[in-house]
C-alpha cells in the first residue's frame, strides 16, 4: 500500500510538472518576442535616423527653391520634346499607311506638359516673392533704418538702435495706419476740390 501512494504521490508531481511546462515555455516565448519587437523598432528608429542624416535640409528661400527646380524642369522639358517626337512620328507613320495601329504606347504628352508649365509655374511664383522681399527690404531700409533682431523678443543684452521683432511689426502697423489717413485725407480734399456734379 505504502509503495502505491509514493507511485501515485510521484504520477501527481509529474502531472503538475507537465501541466506548468507548457505555461513556462509559452511566458519565454513570448518575453522573446517581445524582445524581438523592441530590438525592430530600435532598427526601424535607427534607420529613419540615418536616412534623414542622409538627406539635406530642405532650403528655405525662395533663391534656393528656385536652383533645386532647375534640375526637374530640365528633365520635364527633355521628356515633353522627347514624347511630342514620338508622337509626331507615330502619326505621321499611321498617316502614311506604313503602321495601322500603334506598336509601343507612347506617354501622354499633356501631362508632360502640364508637369513642365507646373514647375514653370512654381519657378515664377518663387521669382515674384523674391521680387517682393526684396523690395520690402529696400524699403525698410529707407524708412526703418534701425535693424531689427528676428529671434529675440526680450530686450536683454540688446543694442539701443535696435528692435525687437514685436516692436518691428507695431511699428510697421503704425506706418500702416498713417498711410492709409493720408490716402483718405488726399482723397477727401480731391473730392472737395472738384465735387461731382
Amino acid at each position: 500500500m505504502g509503495k502505491s501512494k509514493h507511485w501515485a504521490n510521484c504520477h501527481r508531481m509529474y502531472s503538475l510538472a507537465d501541466k506548468n511546462i507548457p505555461f513556462n515555455i509559452s511566458k519565454q516565448q513570448q518575453e522573446m518576442q517581445q524582445q524581438q519587437q523592441v530590438q525592430q523598432q530600435q532598427m526601424q528608429q535607427a534607420q529613419q535616423m540615418q536616412q534623414s542624416q542622409q538627406q539635406p535640409p530642405q532650403p528655405l528661400d525662395n533663391i534656393s527653391k528656385i536652383k533645386s527646380l532647375v534640375g526637374p524642369l530640365r528633365e520635364t522639358l527633355a521628356l515633353t520634346i522627347k514624347t511630342a517626337a514620338q508622337t509626331l512620328n507615330q502619326n505621321n507613320q499611321i498617316d502614311s499607311g506604313s503602321q495601322k495601329t500603334p506598336d509601343i504606347q507612347i506617354p501622354r504628352f499633356d501631362k508632360n506638359l502640364e508637369e513642365f508649365y507646373s514647375i514653370c509655374d512654381q519657378i515664377e511664383l518663387h521669382l515674384k516673392t523674391s521680387i517682393k522681399c526684396l523690395s520690402q527690404a529696400e524699403s525698410s531700409n529707407r524708412y526703418l533704418n534701425l535693424p531689427v533682431m528676428p529671434n529675440r523678443s526680450e530686450t536683454i543684452g540688446m543694442n539701443e538702435n535696435s528692435l525687437t521683432y514685436p516692436q518691428f511689426l507695431a511699428t510697421v502697423g503704425a506706418q500702416v495706419s498713417y498711410t492709409k489717413e493720408i490716402h483718405e485725407t488726399l482723397l477727401a480734399a480731391a473730392q472737395n476740390i472738384s465735387p461731382s456734379e
